[in-house]
């Protein structure tokens, strides 16, 4: 009975874990202890703790940094990591992997992104506040998804393949941006150095390295430290790393089924001895076994999947926690009407949503691309509107696009406030159009 209770523990904690709208929950838990703790009496309290010096290194070989900044410089590398990985298996044999499937959810994306942007340089065009333009072009996947989850069987199952597929490509876009528009003072010489160590990650898996280990060591040792000290945002050494991992099986699956039926008579064959331990034949068995197994995985997806708890339930919510305490202070209305604010709240809420579904249209009247089965323009309107859920990604720019502190509060807090409207909306889209499929449905009956 309790060795029941422990595996039952354990299927609902890997099934949590496996959730991401459940990531999502933790993200919101995490904002929601930011915003309390920045504006109650600990709020210096606050301050101390992310601005906290964390020093890593062997003496000289050091480097010392804030917390805020090894969270936004070194765990959202691993986030990138993530988004990477996801990317390139959607390209071998997923979501995009041929034009057709591909093409709606990256017009739609580039739409998404190019809208936002100019609106918010509408506001704030030749103004010191004109280099934000990227901090409403981004969509948080992990809020969006967690939204539309939200819904259940109520939505088609397309509509969230096609929010995915249209989110990785925008955090891709993103990655793009950041490192063209906001990578200030180069030093060629380390970035030399970090695309000498994409290259070794490259040969090394065109020679069939498969192990972990190496292209963490490698990825983080040598492409990540080497792009820190070049001025290009470090994250982008996790989008290459992720490039550089197999995604290939090394035993096809039925070999290794043959192979697997071969070892399991081998090991029935075996002699077994008395007592708690096995044959050393039996482990050798079981040691090949392992192997075969290992080789019938591909390293990408093995990395993906290890990573996906570590990043939705602990970088996610570290990062929400150490950039959303946000004090507020001065007047509501004059920071909403405030040219930044303007500008991010039109960008996210009817940028995102005229961007996607305008270009979604076009592409379909052009027949370039066509709407799946079940998935009608009203859905298409929803998913738009709820990829103007910024957040993540939006505050991570706004870290990169201003130093002055005002127009961060101001960024920040317009962030939170549009990603919610966004969210608000989009559901109440998606539920109006489930009642109209379901009063159509009834006429038909009747």
């Amino acid at each position: 009975m309790e060795t029941a209770m422990i595996a039952k523990i354990n299927d609902t904690l890997n099934n949590l874990f496996n959730n991401q709208s459940a990531s999502g929950i933790a993200v919101f838990l995490a904002v929601l202890i930011a915003m309390i703790w920045a504006n109650s009496p600990f709020q210096d309290v606050y301050q101390n703790f992310i601005h906290t010096e964390i020093s890593i290194g062997i003496d000289q070989f050091s480097i010392s940094e804030s917390l805020l900044l090894w969270v936004n410089d070194g765990l959202m590398a691993i986030f990138f990591l993530q988004v990477g990985l996801e990317l390139k298996r959607e390209i071998i044999g997923g979501k995009l992997s041929s034009f057709r499937k591909a093409i709606l959810p990256i017009g739609a994306a580039v739409g998404g992104m190019l809208v936002p942007a100019l609106i918010y340089l509408i506001f704030n065009l030749n103004s010191p506040t004109e280099h934000g333009w990227g901090i409403p072009m981004a969509t948080d996947i992990a809020f969006a998804i967690g939204v539309l989850s939200l819904l259940g069987n109520r939505v088609p199952a397309g509509l969230k393949v096609f929010l995915v597929a249209l989110a990785i490509v925008d955090d891709l876009g993103a990655v793009i941006v950041i490192a063209v528009f906001y990578t200030a003072g180069i030093s060629y010489m380390d970035l030399l150095h970090g695309i000498l160590f994409v290259m070794v990650l490259i040969i090394a898996n065109s020679v069939g390295v498969r192990k972990a280990w190496f292209y963490a060591l490698v990825g983080i040792g040598g492409v990540w430290l080497a792009f820190f000290f070049s001025g290009v945002h470090p994250t982008i050494a996790g989008i290459l790393t992720a490039f550089t991992i197999p995604g290939k099986v090394k035993i096809k699956e039925v070999d290794y089924l043959k192979n697997l039926q071969k070892l399991h008579l081998k090991f029935l064959e075996s002699k077994a001895i008395k007592g708690n331990f096995i044959s050393e034949e039996q482990l050798g068995i079981l040691e090949e076994i392992k192997q075969k197994s290992d080789d019938a995985e591909t390293p990408l997806q093995k990395i993906e999947h290890h990573l996906a708890p570590v990043v939705g339930f602990f970088i996610l919510p570290i990062f929400a926690l150490v950039n959303t305490g946000i004090h507020i202070h001065g007047d509501i209305v004059e920071i909403l009407s405030h040219p930044v604010s303007l500008g991010i709240t039109f960008g996210l809420l009817v940028g995102k949503f005229t961007g996607i579904l305008g270009a979604s249209w076009l592409l379909v009247k052009l027949k370039l691309a066509e709407l799946q089965q079940g998935i009608s323009w009203t859905h298409i309107s929803g998913v738009a509107m709820i990829a103007g859920i910024g957040f993540t990604m939006s505050l991570f720019v706004t870290e990169l696009a201003f130093q002055n502190e005002e127009y961060t509060f101001i960024a920040k807090l317009t962030i939170l406030f549009a990603s919610v409207l966004a969210g608000v909306i989009g559901v109440s889209i998606l539920r109006q159009s489930r009642k109209v499929a379901i009063i159509k449905k009834q006429k038909v009956i009747n």
